[in-house]
């Protein structure tokens, strides 16, 4: 009895998990006629990252090609492409509503069996390329490094020529009052 508890909530902490990061994967069986198509409700100025990937077990045959279209809520096409096995698609989202994307199989498929498609569909927070966003912090923190270096030489070079000013001021005033001193026979 616990063993099934604790398979429940591992699901639980899986699903969890998949929702705190606003991004989903989505599998679509695509027939070798007719259109599928997957679509989300987005707000208004949140960016959109999209994988896909024609997925097949069959080793012999070269892999299927397929076609994507992403539509806005108003119809306006945000990416189009047809023949391929794979893609990407991004942008920000400029209207509120629900987003379309369609896949189909292109040409004609010998039988009738169907293509797999994963896609890896991310919105928001979770569509930030963070790897990159990582890497450019690192960057502007070496740049930040080589900076302080040069100012921390700097200001060491203009302690030590200040440090030699005072002192040959104060050898200057010590030989100009000796000289004055012996000239008014003091000394």
């Amino acid at each position: 009895m616990m063993r099934g508890g604790a398979n429940v909530s591992g699901v639980l902490l899986l699903v969890f998990l998949c929702v705190l990061q606003g991004s989903e994967a989505v599998w679509l069986s695509l027939p070798a006629s007719g259109t599928k198509c997957v679509s989300e409700e987005i707000q208004n100025n949140v960016v959109v990252l999209a994988d896909y990937v024609v997925i097949s077990d069959d080793h012999v045959h070269p892999i299927p090609t397929i076609s994507a279209k992403v539509t806005s809520p108003y119809g306006n096409t945000l990416h189009n492409q047809q023949n391929v096995t794979h893609g990407q698609f991004a942008f920000t989202t400029t209207e509120g509503g629900n987003y379309l994307a369609c896949f189909w199989v292109d040409g004609h498929k010998t039988g009738n069996a169907e293509i797999s498609v994963n896609i890896d569909w991310k919105t928001g927070i979770a569509a930030k390329d963070w790897n990159q966003l990582l890497e450019r912090r690192n960057l502007r923190e070496a740049d930040m490094r080589i900076v302080n270096e040069k100012t921390n030489a700097r200001v060491a070079w203009f302690s030590i020529m200040s440090l030699g000013v005072c002192i040959l001021v104060s050898v200057a005033q010590i030989w100009h009052l000796k000289r004055y001193f012996q000239k008014k026979k003091l000394i």
